[in-house]
Parts: structure tokens; C-alpha cells; sequence
């Protein structure tokens, strides 16, 4: 027995994954397939295809900047260790010349 198989116009996909993108927040995108009929492998298919990323809803976008400040707040610590360990290292080597002055023989 043979399956008939959907055809789905270039309009509908491009509805589904704007619908889709409304959505994401509330439902997963199996819901979404579900509720929509359509197979959960072609909507995310259609996602990758036609996503368009001014239709993320605003929490994306808050989730972006969430994450950027994160980036430079880890960016800032880093800059922080690196200039211990340049002090530490200008210690050590004043430490390593000191012993080297007070390691030789005195004469």
C-alpha cells in the first residue's frame, strides 16, 4: 500500500516557519508539526531554508544580549588573570635574579 505524499507550496512553508518562529517560545516543534500537520523532519527542513531571523520574537534577542554581556564580562576576567600572571611572572623573575646575586660566592 502505498502513501500519498504532501506537496506544500513555497507561500505555506515559508508561513509555517514564520508561524513556527512566533511560536518557539511556547511550544516545541513537535507541537508546532502536530498542530500544523505537517512532518516534524520537513518543518525542520523548512526552518533551516527559510528562516528569517527579524521574526524571532523579542526574547531571542534578549537571550543574545544576555549572552554578549556574558562574553565580555568572561573577556574582562580573562584580561584580569592575564595581567596577574604577567605580575607574577616580573615576581619570579625578580626572585630567580635575587637568588642568583645572593647565591654567589662572596669573595
Amino acid at each position: 500500500m502505498s502513501e500519498h505524499r504532501q506537496r506544500y507550496s513555497e507561500e505555506f512553508k515559508r508561513q509555517t516557519v514564520k508561524f513556527a518562529q512566533e511560536h518557539q517560545q511556547k511550544k516545541t516543534m513537535r507541537d508546532i508539526a502536530d498542530e500544523l500537520k505537517v512532518p516534524l523532519s520537513s518543518l525542520h527542513e523548512w526552518m533551516t531554508k527559510y528562516r528569517e531571523f527579524e521574526n524571532e520574537p523579542v526574547a531571542f534577542e534578549e537571550k543574545i544580549q544576555k549572552l554578549e554581556k556574558q562574553l565580555r564580562d568572561q573577556e574582562r576576567v580573562l584580561k584580569a588573570k592575564d595581567r596577574q600572571l604577567a605580575e607574577r611572572e616580573e615576581e619570579l623573575a625578580i626572585v630567580k635574579k635575587a637568588v642568583h646575586i645572593f647565591s654567589r660566592p662572596k669573595t
